[in-house]
């Protein structure tokens, strides 16, 4: 209560003070760098707002520098203008800084070079004096390697915004003069958050039985893992759901190919076809609104505008992966691996490896894809000393599942910058490695992603835990609504083979079993009574996640939470209702016969 109370009084006061700061002596304005209107080569990344507070812009040139982001600001008047830019140095050390970049204003370059100083921080970059109430701003890449700028602040006034987390979104809060609701509110029968294959399929299943269906996804391409952002071919079988998973999943391609492109286009054709489900593309969810154990809304924010809205619905179904409509909203979940006693996931050959003895944060980890070419000639890459402290002597011209990053001291989520730029350094490294070698002068490195492929992160609470167990003895469920046929997979890092070098690789585990069955029990929340998870979010123990944690697996989820949606809107009934009376219905509805 004391810390609410607090809140409301510094966003009464922040406005007062930006108000006098906007006084014919002190004028300001905050620019978001990913607003900017012409982004050249810079790329939005909005994958760590919940860590540093906002999308921001990123210069991924494979070692080549990007063409320059530029917008058009207005001015709160003429006057002497100090410049701030939030920016950071993600690979600190004796060498210089990877991600340098310059600003520029009206065309004249500010005389700080940016990107230099470790942490998410505001760095210094200048003064400028603006004779009218218009300035040009552009960003110039000096290296091709990460740089990334968050926002940008001009001010008559000497002093820089705050740093600190907290401050800083109150002041941003109260720079951009927002009030606690977005500006605008849509209604739905069903909101889906996340455009993985498991989002795309629960929206198709719901809106095939008349519902008019929201689907939220924070990228401009749907398909998640599966997309040619990441690259991850979609594996497991389509089983009763093979109708809806093949208008959304992939043909077999190496992960990492460029073919990934002719399966967004498919997807993006099959979603287009329902004129019930409406697409938000470059929104990313950041709020679950509850009253009670329900969720009544969950608020977006646009990617690059900035713009809110909120999405009501009586029903909700997470597929964000990370399960954040279930995290915000209350629900209970797991993160990290049980010890081995507490579901009985012992698996003598391998001991610690599959099952610790005791409890801990360690998870499958995270991957980012690569690729190289032959450019028909020589070509050279630069330098990278700020990578070989991960990259090591590790050779290699490209990326595949094995380049994957977990550590037990870092979580997937609330550390994933630092996954993915330790992810980068291992690929940089490495592949300037290879390029010593006489017979790899003719590759270029084509492409590498800058989005992680998550394999687990937080895993929400159904009123089934599904395990190992019901694996390995392929228990048959009466509510049974996918089935797989892979094997348990579980990867881990190669360190815990007590190898020191290289980090950045795994291995994997796997257990042979020729078929197993997911419960519909597993795929709603035990105490959201509205909401719905399917996905790698779904309710399972950490071993039993290694099987059905693949693309087609969790589509089938997809299908099936969609299904059950629509029953629920038929019955007046929530998801766990379904369950008490009306599973032969949703199985008929997917196509089960018993």
């Amino acid at each position: 209560m004391i810390r609410r109370l607090i809140t409301r009084v510094l966003l009464i006061l922040f406005p007062a003070l930006l108000l006098s700061s906007c006084s014919d002596d002190n004028r300001a304005v905050l620019i978001e760098a990913e607003s900017f209107s012409e982004k050249g080569g810079w790329l939005v990344d909005p994958q760590f707002v919940e860590q540093m507070g906002s999308p921001y812009l990123l210069a991924h040139g494979l070692g080549k520098p990007v063409s320059d982001a530029s917008t058009s600001v207005t001015l709160p008047g003429s006057g002497r203008y100090s410049v701030w830019v939030r920016t950071r140095n993600w690979a600190p050390g004796e060498w210089e800084a990877p991600g340098r970049f310059v600003l520029k204003v009206n065309g004249k370059q500010l005389k700080s070079v940016l990107g230099t100083e470790p942490g998410w921080k505001w760095q210094y970059a200048g003064r400028f004096s603006a004779r009218d109430s218009s300035a040009m701003l552009e960003l110039s890449d000096l290296t091709g390697f990460d740089g990334r700028c968050d926002a940008i602040f001009l001010s008559t006034g000497r002093s820089a915004p705050p740093d600190e987390s907290a401050e800083l979104a109150l002041w941003r809060k109260a720079m951009r003069a927002e009030t606690d609701t977005p500006e605008t509110t849509a209604n739905f029968d069903l909101v889906v958050v996340g455009g993985g294959i498991a989002g795309c399929a629960a929206s198709i299943a719901a809106a095939e039985q008349g519902m008019k269906v929201a689907l939220v996804h924070d990228r401009p391409i749907l398909g998640g893992n599966a997309s040619s952002e990441i690259r991850v071919h979609t594996e497991g079988i389509t089983w009763k759901s093979d109708r809806i998973l093949s208008m959304l999943n992939t043909v077999w391609w190496p992960n990492g190919s460029p073919d990934s492109k002719l399966d967004d286009k498919k997807r993006h054709a099959a979603l287009e076809k329902y004129p019930g489900i409406t697409v938000f593309l470059n929104w990313r969810a950041y709020a679950a609104n509850t009253i009670s154990d329900s969720v009544t809304s969950v608020d977006a924010r646009h990617t690059s505008t900035g713009e809110r809205q909120r999405f009501s619905a009586p029903l909700f179904i997470d597929c964000t992966g990370d399960g954040w409509i279930g995290y915000w909203a209350g629900a209970e979940y797991f993160y990290g691996r049980e010890d081995s006693s507490q579901y009985g996931e012992n698996w003598a050959e391998h001991g610690e490896l599959w099952s610790p003895a005791s409890a801990d944060n360690r998870v499958m980890g995270s991957s980012v894809l690569w690729l190289t070419a032959d450019a028909g000639e020589a070509v050279d890459f630069p330098e990278v000393p700020w990578a070989m402290e991960v990259a090591g002597d590790n050779v290699a011209t490209t990326g595949t599942w094995k380049w994957e990053y977990s550590d037990n001291e870092l979580n997937q989520i609330h550390d994933g910058e630092a996954i993915r730029d330790h992810m980068l350094k291992a690929i940089y490294g490495s592949f300037y490695n290879a390029k010593k070698l006489p017979e790899n002068a003719n590759l270029r490195l084509e492409w590498t992603s800058y989005l992680i492929g998550k394999r687990e992160s937080r895993r929400l609470v159904g009123d089934y835990i599904y395990t190992f167990a019901d694996e390995k003895t392929m228990r048959e469920f009466p509510d049974a609504v996918v089935m797989e046929e892979r094997d348990v997979d579980v990867h881990y890092q190669q360190v815990l083979k007590d190898t020191i070098k290289p980090d950045f690789l795994s291995e994997a585990l796997f257990y042979k079993v020729d078929h197993y069955y997911i419960p519909y029990r597993c795929l709603y929340s035990k105490n959201i009574k509205n909401l719905f998870m399917a996905g790698r979010c779904f309710s399972t123990s950490h071993v039993g996640l290694g099987g059905p944690r693949v693309m087609n697996t969790t589509g089938q989820m997809g299908v099936a939470v969609g299904f059950a949606a629509s029953l629920c809107a038929k019955y007046e009934t929530s998801p766990r209702g379904i369950y008490d009376s009306h599973i032969p219905e949703l199985k008929n509805l997917i196509g089960i016969t018993d």
